[in-house]
């Protein structure tokens, strides 16, 4: 029997690597929803491709045809109604939790690529997966790795993850660079082809220090556990040390397709296409991120270590600078400087609920926002 799977943000840069998954194992699997947000069109061209599937379009609040469901609610009604056995999401940011939230709710198993979820909700969210006995599996490149490395070795005896970074575009780059990169430099990653948001965080370390929070979650880990390594080449997508020491690593090409794979397929090994790396000629190098230059990896650890609200302020705040970065009403080096200023807030409530973490993201993005202010105004030096 086909393994049906739902595609949550089906028309971004992770919905393009999964049907190509699923173009490969159409004898194993079987779409039965793609989701997209305002691509109308692109999500109709890969609804006659994979007919039979439903449609939702989460960004337009009503239409007729082809498309079943619209608006925000209809994407998380057609969660629930889908039947989908797993689904990967690969929605961008905080808007990726509630349908998260829908697949589990739903008893489907979650394929995530969306790190927002954990990072903002990790203990609502395990708690409500192991209320409807699903499993969470990581489906970006060094989440996948650390699951696959712990599957094999016992998560029990690693005393150390160490999440790799490419280090973006900017990693040579001084003080004095920086603050004369645009989004348009900021845009042309080295190794991966990405959303706009990502690919930001990417060159600002800050999808490295939400990928931190996110190991604590995912894998009960303590802050402490966690190491990053700048690789620039994007071959070793993480490493574990054990207990005697030992260091063992994931390596493939830089291709997001290889992670969806292994994690839809899961717990079967099966062929893939995707990845394949060849050692000849090959050349590895490792060194330690610049803390000073790219502030945003220590303020994750400080949220994450903070606990409470603090990591979904990170959050929130780094999306709202990263906006109005590529907006250009901020600069490069203004995006650490805002989220500084929003986790200086009291952010120590645990959340007992959904609510109260969206409530919070609004409250830490409505800080971002009016500091951003201040610095557009030439107040805030």
């Amino acid at each position: 029997m086909k393994k049906k799977v739902a595609l949550l943000g089906a028309t971004g840069s992770v919905g393009k690597n999964t049907l190509d998954v699923l173009r490969e194992g159409k004898d194993y699997f079987e779409a039965v929803l793609f989701s997209g947000h305002t691509k109308k069109e692109e999500l109709l061209r890969i609804g006659r491709e994979f007919p039979g599937a439903s449609l939702a379009l989460s960004g337009c609040d009503s239409g007729s045809g082809e498309i079943g469901y619209y608006g925000r609610e209809g994407l998380l009604r057609a969660i629930g109604e889908s039947g989908a056995d797993i689904a990967v999401n690969g929605i961008n940011g905080a808007a990726g939790l509630e349908p998260s939230m829908a697949v589990i709710e739903a008893g489907a198993s979650l394929a995530l690529a969306n790190k927002e979820t954990v990072v903002m909700a990790g203990p609502l969210v395990f708690a409500k997966a192991r209320e409807k006995n699903v499993k969470i599996l990581p489906a970006d490149s060094e989440h996948s790795a650390i699951f696959n490395l712990t599957e094999a070795h016992g998560g029990d005896h690693i005393a150390e993850v160490i999440l790799t970074a490419s280090g973006g575009p900017f990693r040579t780059y001084t003080a004095e660079q920086l603050s004369r990169v645009t989004p348009r430099d900021a845009l042309v990653h080295p190794n991966w082809k990405m959303g706009p948001k990502i690919t930001v965080d990417c060159a600002s370390l800050a999808n490295k220090g939400l990928e931190v929070i996110e190991s604590v979650e995912l894998f009960g880990l303590k802050p402490e556990q966690i190491t990053v390594a700048i690789h620039p080449q994007s071959v070793v997508h993480s490493m574990v040390r054990l207990s005697d020491g030992a260091v063992y690593a994931q390596l493939s090409e830089p291709d997001m397709r290889l992670p969806i794979h292994d994690t839809l397929y899961w717990p079967l090994q099966q062929k893939s296409s995707f990845g394949g790396l060849s050692l000849e000629g090959l050349t590895l190098s490792f060194e330690k991120p610049n803390y000073e230059l790219f502030p945003m990896l220590p303020l994750a650890f400080r949220a994450v270590k903070a606990g409470g609200l603090y990591p979904a302020a990170y959050n929130a705040a780094n999306e709202t600078a990263v906006e109005a970065f590529l907006e250009l009403r901020i600069s490069f080096l203004d995006i650490p400087r805002v989220v500084e200023y929003a986790l200086e807030r009291d952010w120590q409530e645990e959340p007992e609920d959904l609510k109260a973490v969206l409530d919070g993201d609004l409250r830490a993005r409505r800080a971002a926002g009016a500091f951003i202010a201040r610095i557009e105004s030439g107040r805030g030096k």
